[in-house]
């Protein structure tokens, strides 16, 4: 393994244990090297980013070709203050763009009506996963080579935190669904972002069939302390990974958010969900 790769393993998981059985090539030193961005420069974006980034997310895979994702964009300052205040994340406002990826059936939906077809399956929860994880998937491509391109990204799932207001801001059609946001911009070099420690592989891998590590409890109290530290080290007011979870997951509408109701706005937007 390479000494780049060494330093990013040992900042992604802290632990030197089974570094050299780690394969090593730019590629996976750039995967390895992903942080997120909050804090950006005034550097404009590069001419060309857009159908750059739009091209490698299209190259992502996609469920039985349906292509059922969209991507909006939004640059336009009063815009983004909006969303930021959806968000509830100044960084939202201050990112050059914000990229809006989409669960996007309308398109097909409207192939069908010229075709006199119909579209029962639309009806099942599967579409919104299928329209979801393709949207995941072509993001997933487009940040890595934002990041190739020297530029930082976040993502935002901050955008369902009142998804009606995000389909009401963007004015979305029916079939149409916010899964995420992403900032984009370059990072801001006095502010620098940090590797976030990841889970032990042990605690997350499994072979053949779902089998806890035995040493599953004591592996993750190890983690709890060593991404306290980084939190620390961050001056985050976190104080270990499981306590942080189980917090975040006592109260869906936590803080004031509406996430409770983002099943009953995807139904609104025409995904009954059965």
């Amino acid at each position: 393994m390479t000494t780049p790769t060494k330093t990013l393993w040992q900042e992604r998981y802290r632990d030197d244990h089974q570094q050299e059985r780690l394969i090593s090539n730019p590629v996976i030193e750039q995967i390895l090297a992903h942080r997120s961005v909050r804090a950006y420069s005034d550097q404009p974006l590069p001419e060309g980013w857009l159908e750059t980034l739009l091209a490698t997310a299209q190259s992502a895979a996609t469920s039985s070709n349906l292509q059922v994702w969209s991507l909006l964009v939004v640059e336009d300052p009063a815009r983004k203050e909006r969303l930021s205040k959806i968000a509830r994340q100044a960084h939202v406002a201050r990112a050059p763009a914000i990229l809006v990826w989409l669960a996007d059936f309308s398109r097909i939906q409207q192939q069908a009506t010229k075709r006199g077809a119909e579209l029962p399956a639309l009806d099942y929860f599967d579409s919104a996963l299928i329209g979801s994880v393709d949207a995941a998937l072509a993001a997933q491509n487009a940040a890595l080579a934002a990041e190739s391109l020297g530029l930082g990204t976040v993502y935002l799932g901050s955008l369902r935190n009142d998804l009606q207001a995000t389909v009401d801001e963007l004015q979305l059609p029916p079939l149409v669904f916010p899964v995420f946001g992403m900032a984009i911009g370059y990072p801001d070099p006095d502010k620098p972002a940090a590797i976030k420690p990841r889970l032990p592989q042990a605690v997350i891998l499994h072979r053949e069939t779902y089998q806890p590590h035995p040493q599953q409890d004591e592996l993750i109290s190890a983690f709890d302390q060593r991404l306290g530290e980084f939190y620390q080290e961050q001056k985050i007011n976190v104080s270990d990974w499981s306590g942080h979870v189980i917090e975040r997951l006592q109260d869906i509408d936590a803080g004031g958010t509406a996430r409770s109701q983002i099943g009953p706005v995807i139904r609104r937007q025409g995904y009954p969900m059965r």
